[in-house]
């Protein structure tokens, strides 16, 4: 049976729908705005995985190319591998859903939203987010929601839910906010360079904007919800756990004191070894469970220490930021690189400029479009001591990257004032808390050291929070423990002046106004004092390009003139590459691009296309070349390709009898323009040309 409800969010329908698709999943439903149709599904397996101890959520979200009348490029002509955006759509869905699983349930499952439809002005991500909710709730799947997505947009001053494609061309803010009934529980987007309080004000507005949205699942629930599935009770061994406790509470209360990571790690390890040593010879077969119980362990007095000590692992005040050093010029061949550390993280970014034919182009289900400025995070294994094989980018360093690539893009100069296509790599040499942040960071002074002329430098920060009952800690620049056992991973970057991006993801029921609002204020405190440190290493951009950056000077030629620049089969624009040594890109404007290392390469290349490209003036004189002879008259060529007719009459003071008693083809001659009549035909004079020479 079919049953649907609804809401109008911005003059628009929004339509949750089930009983009409895919009815053999758990949970099923179909979500419309306007045009746009996204079918959600939920699944969960029968079983448990033997020897599972974590949530395993799968999310996909895949956008089909007939949901847009296209037909997919490249030679399979069929979906395939997950397209950036895909893949940074299913970490969206991912991380709003995943701290809504009660604890302990471990069964296989998996979320896929499928775009069906979609009519280019609302965008379908905030549908797949909320449709995994949607059909979570009214499956027999365990889960805490309902939950929304929202996308706020803020356009001439004035916040907007959900706008459409069109008009978020004209706002100053993207932002995705994912909430219950009572917190907001994830937060993702960009701005351009937005204060705090205007960004928590936005915050809210999505908050407030999504409650309709979570009604109508509260009500889809009600009339089609099956029963929530029971969760089994582990089985816990109070005695073990008393005896690891008893073994183990000193041993891990004094490690988790270690500053340093390695050591405390390996710390770890050892008082782990030594306890399966004492205990293994009591129990069999639980060396698991004692591994779990000291973890468990760990984590308890960890947060005690910090809400009932104030005291952090490495000594640090709350607001306190680890200490930074920051290197630039690190790669003499590379166009612009910099060395960021901020404690135990490091990242080497490098910056590489190119040309518009380095543009990625982008297929999606909006239209194709290109991209002049990419950012690539690389987390190898050696960055945390670790061994495994190396693969294509994962789904977290795709995160990652096009976090760090939203923060940076905000400040970049426009195509017209800087028309390079510019990529940023970031090696994460060493991890402890925060290498997309670091990212940012490392990423910027490279900008500035290639002789980038960005807006503003920009940092970036990541908050933590540990709440305890009503007790609740903000932490500012977190190490890797303190993202793992605290509540929050609050990733914030901009200017002095404001915020160009934010990721906010939340491991507890959500965050209240009040913590968000201290957390943001203490954000921008501690970005601050990182940007005092870089900029001590570069305070502005190089005035100039690496010597080893290509040079790009733009000309603009008239667009009838294009014809002659490239010449027939593309014989003229190959001989002025051949002469030059430059890299010629023309655009269908007129606009001509030539790149090349060397200026002097480009001094030629820019001659000879002015040489082709002058206009002919009238009353001007031009030592031309006879072309050709007839009776009536010569065709002299005055500029490359470019002729006109110097009748018999006009050839001598003199009446001349024939135009061979006075030139012959070759002969170069001065004439003067007299007349270009509407075909384009130039008729020239050399008897005025010869008395003008006369007179001077």
């Amino acid at each position: 049976m079919t049953e649907m409800v609804s809401v109008d969010v911005n003059g628009v329908t929004l339509s949750i729908e089930t009983g009409k698709m895919a009815k053999q999943a758990d949970g099923s439903v179909l979500v419309r705005y306007g045009e746009t149709v996204v079918l959600v599904t939920a699944v969960m397996d029968k079983k448990i995985r033997e020897g599972m101890d974590f949530l395993p959520l799968t999310v996909d979200y895949q956008e089909k190319s007939s949901a847009a009348g296209r037909i997919p490029g490249g030679f399979l002509k069929r979906e395939g591998r997950s397209n950036e955006k895909e893949t940074l759509t299913s970490r969206l869905i991912d991380r709003h859903i995943r701290p809504l699983f009660p604890d302990g349930y471990f069964y296989e499952t998996q979320i896929i939203a499928s775009v069906l439809s979609i009519d280019q002005e609302n965008e379908p991500d905030t549908l797949a987010m909320i449709g995994a909710s949607a059909a979570l709730e009214i499956s027999p799947i365990p889960f805490k929601g309902p939950l929304a997505g929202v996308r706020v947009g803020l356009i001439d001053g004035e916040f907007i839910c959900n706008p459409t494609i069109s008009q978020m061309k004209e706002s100053d803010i993207d932002l995705l906010v994912a909430c219950t009934r009572d917190a907001v529980v994830m937060v993702e987007g960009g701005a351009n360079i937005i204060p705090e309080d205007v960004m928590l004000e936005a915050i809210w507005y999505g908050h407030e904007s999504a409650q309709p949205i979570i009604a109508i699942q509260e009500e889809l629930k009600r009339i089609t919800g099956k029963p929530k599935k029971g969760i089994p009770n582990p089985t816990i061994e109070d005695d073990l756990k008393k005896r690891v406790e008893d073994i183990a509470y000193e041993k891990v209360r004094e490690a988790i004191r270690i500053p340093g990571k390695l050591e405390r790690y390996q710390r770890f390890d050892e008082i782990a070894e030594d306890t399966l040593d004492e205990l293994l010879t009591e129990y069999d077969g639980v060396e698991k469970e004692i591994k779990d119980f000291i973890a468990e362990l760990k984590g308890k007095l960890l947060r005690e220490m910090y809400v009932s000590e104030k005291k952090r692992i490495d000594g640090r005040a709350f607001n306190d930021i680890r200490p930074i050093t920051c290197e630039v010029g690190t790669l003499k061949r590379t166009h612009g690189s910099a060395l960021f550390t901020r404690g135990e993280t490091q990242v080497l970014a490098t910056t590489t400029l190119g040309t518009s034919s380095d543009e990625k182009k982008i297929e999606s289900l909006i239209g194709d479009s290109y991209k002049s400025f990419m950012l690539h995070y690389n987390f190898p294994p050696f960055s945390v001591g670790e061994v495994k094989f190396l693969r294509g980018p994962s789904r977290r360093e795709i995160g990652h990257g096009a976090l760090a690539e939203r923060a940076i893009s905000k400040v970049l100069p426009s195509k017209d004032d800087f028309p390079y296509t510019i990529r940023i790599v970031a090696d994460v040499l060493e991890s402890n808390g925060s290498s997309s942040m670091a990212t940012v960071c490392g990423g910027i002074l490279s900008l500035m050291d290639a002789g980038v002329p960005i807006k503003d430098p920009i940092g970036g920060i990541a908050m933590g929070l540990i709440k305890e009952n009503e007790e609740v800690v903000v932490l500012s620049d977190i190490l890797g423990d303190e993202d793992h056992l605290g509540d929050m991973d609050f990733k914030v970057t901009g200017t002095r002046d404001g915020i160009t991006a934010l990721q906010m993801d939340i491991k507890i029921g959500g965050i209240t106004k009040d913590v968000l609002e201290k957390a943001l204020y203490q954000a921008k405190e501690g970005r601050l004092h990182i940007l005092d440190k870089m900029e001590q290493a570069i305070a502005e951009p190089r005035e100039s390009l690496s010597t080893y950056a290509p040079r790009i000077h733009t000309i603009e030629i008239n667009p009838d003139k294009i014809r002659d620049v490239i010449g027939p089969g593309g014989k003229v624009i190959r001989q002025i590459v051949e002469k030059s040594g430059a890299k010629i890109d023309i655009e269908d404007s007129g606009k001509i691009s030539i790149v090349a290392v060397d200026s002097s390469a480009s001094d030629i290349a820019i001659e000879l296309i002015k040489e082709i490209c002058q206009e002919v003036q009238v009353a001007e004189l031009y030592m031309g070349k006879v072309k050709k002879i007839t009776n009536f008259g010569a065709f002299v060529e005055i500029l490359p390709g470019l002729d006109g007719l110097v009748h018999i009459s006009q050839l001598s003071q003199e009446r001349v009898k024939n135009v061979t008693d006075v030139l012959k083809e070759g002969d170069e001659v001065l004439v003067k323009v007299l007349a270009i009549d509407e075909n384009g035909k130039i008729k020239l004079s050399r008897k005025e040309a010869l008395g003008e020479t006369l007179k001077g």
